[in-house]
């Protein structure tokens, strides 16, 4: 069930009879209102974890973002109050993802917000990129999924072209540069033309217990692309890999597979 708060959150919570199995805590990247995850919320709660997504304070200057981030998760944690079942995760994509690996990097573990993982989509390369003037140029950076596609273009708060716009170098080395022990899920589409994968793959080799998650035809909004149905699948298996165990092992292994 999904629900607006009186707060300006978009909630979405675990099925009726079902005990919930964690929090998630949403940020949105450039551009994206709270609405362009309406979906994934729907999916992940489906497995009883709680999500909450924050309204968007990147914004297009996602390296003046920090201290708003900050204050807007622990605001957001305050409020869930009781309800706020761990673990909790914090999901960033896009600009977002950046602005919450330079925050964990930042801040103090003590912090009422801290979270005991984070999934982190779609970050972003240095430099502006070229995406066109036109917005189905912009929709074939984003997404190749109809729905969705649908989903960006009926959004009235949607701050088109924001994704063009160069992030900081200055929190995007504060990002890439990060080391933080907690457990992380990168993920990327192979198709994502605003990503730098030489850097990502370096970023998950140096971080103490993260996984670089690649989806094969993914574009830049890689949690609501036309695999979103596997991406949450990857999700969930991470977020029931930190409920098992410490470290991180999966529940599931391949032994043998013809494909």
């Amino acid at each position: 069930m999904s629900t607006v708060t009186a707060s300006g959150y978009l909630d979405f919570t675990e099925p009726a009879g079902l005990k919930p199995r964690g929090t998630l805590l949403v940020l949105p990247g450039r551009g994206e209102s709270a609405s362009t995850y309406s979906r994934f919320g729907s999916r992940i709660s489906a497995d009883s974890y709680r999500v909450r997504v924050l309204e968007n304070v990147t914004g297009s200057s996602p390296d003046a973002a920090l201290d708003p981030v900050q204050a807007a998760l622990a605001t957001a944690v305050a409020d869930l109050g009781d309800d706020l079942i761990r673990p909790l995760v914090l999901v960033g994509s896009d600009a977002a993802a950046a602005v919450l690996l330079a925050a964990v990097g930042d801040a103090d573990p003590q912090a009422a917000w801290w979270p005991d993982a984070l999934v982190l989509a779609a970050l972003p390369g240095y430099g502006e990129h070229e995406i066109g003037d036109q917005w189905e140029s912009e929709l074939d950076v984003r997404t190749h999924c109809p729905v969705h596609r649908g989903v960006l273009s009926n959004d009235e708060l949607l701050d088109r072209q924001s994704i063009s716009a160069a992030v900081a170098d200055e929190l995007l080395d504060q990002a890439y540069k990060s080391r933080a022990e907690l457990p992380q899920l990168l993920l990327v589409g192979d198709a994502d033309p605003l990503a730098d994968r030489a850097a990502l793959a370096g970023l998950a080799r140096a971080l103490p217990a993260a996984r670089l998650s690649v989806v094969r035809g993914g574009h830049h909004d890689v949690l609501n692309d036309l695999q979103h149905r596997s991406v949450a699948a990857e999700i969930v298996s991470f977020l029931e890999a930190l409920r098992d165990s410490t470290p991180l092992v999966p529940l599931v292994r391949v032994e043998s597979s013809a494909w």
